[in-house]
């Protein structure tokens, strides 16, 4: 029963995997072109360019954890799972906050507020979301020093007093916990925050719109409400990928059900498999040669049959 498990949650992973790494290569490539031909590049699609690139790499990786947990075990030494676990969290770190900035982005970008703070931020949306960005590394760095010294200490043994042995390992352990919760926090109250600010913008411009009687369907409304899909989508399935990794962790900590922790990695994956096709689709450019390309595709197989 459990090897049956092990095979349709194995053929799920890779199908998410292999489907997400697509979309998010072919978000990279449509822009990389696009770059190439204009010579230039805007904020957001540099952004876009760049969560694609990091999301390919987290699916890398979340292929290679599954295969040495629960495929292939014997390779997965203390070594290794250290290196995979640090790679992890750097592609982590910048698939959520280049998501991040992209909900910024849309709110400095499309939202209307009469405050002087928010139209100083709106006039310096790319210089602002760039300086978040940078800001986010002083984090990131500290995580990964946190995460490096639990490592060794988990494969090295301490030359010292035995209680002090054990305390450095509590603090250490904790530490990389709590980190790990901000991480994931963080980002997802700031992209919360956007999605609020963008549906409070929405209303008001809604208001407005009635009291001068030219009705709801304009262009603003449309690019509004397309902004607070994508993030809306961001946040629901980052919902479900940090329960899965709370559960995931929980599980692999107390080692109670091996089953439960390889249905949560499967979820997990849910988050950077299918946000992307959301982005292609939310994306006027994308969507365009998205569509195009299903269409040469269909033409080809009908000159085949």
């Amino acid at each position: 029963m459990l090897n049956l498990l092990q095979s349709i949650l194995s053929i799920l992973i890779i199908v998410q995997c292999v489907l997400g790494s697509s979309a998010n290569g072919f978000i990279a490539l449509v822009n990389c072109i696009d770059w190439v031909k204009k010579h230039k590049i805007s904020c957001a699609d540099g952004i876009l360019t760049a969560l694609a690139v990091s999301r390919i790499s987290l699916l890398g990786i979340i292929v290679f954890n599954w295969y040495g947990t629960v495929l292939h075990p014997s390779i997965y030494s203390s070594e290794v799972k250290t290196i995979v676990h640090i790679t992890w969290v750097v592609s982590n770190h910048f698939c959520l906050w280049l998501a991040t900035s992209l909900s910024i982005l849309y709110l400095l970008k499309i939202a209307n507020f009469s405050s002087l703070l928010f139209l100083h931020l709106k006039w310096k949306a790319n210089r602002v979301v760039l300086m978040i960005l940078w800001g986010t590394l002083v984090f990131f760095i500290v995580h990964l020093a946190v995460i490096s010294t639990d490592a060794k200490m988990q494969m090295n043994e301490y030359k010292g007093n035995i209680t002090w042995e054990s305390k450095l390992r509590n603090i250490a352990h904790l530490s990389k916990m709590i980190l790990f919760i901000l991480a994931n926090l963080i980002p997802f109250t700031v992209s919360l925050t956007a999605v609020l600010l963008l549906i409070f913008s929405l209303w008001k411009h809604l208001k407005r719109m009635q009291l001068s009687g030219k009705g709801s369907q304009d262009p603003s409304t449309e690019v509004h409400i397309r902004a607070m899909q994508t993030v809306i989508s961001f946040l629901l399935l980052f919902v479900i990928f940090f329960v899965a990794q709370i559960i995931s962790v929980w599980n692999s900590s107390t080692q109670q059900n091996n089953s439960l922790h390889m249905i949560c990695k499967v979820f997990g994956t849910l988050y950077p498999s299918s946000h992307s096709f959301i982005l292609i689709w939310g994306n006027k450019k994308l969507r365009q040669a998205f569509l195009s390309f299903l269409r040469q595709v269909r033409c080809w197989l009908k000159e085949r049959k």
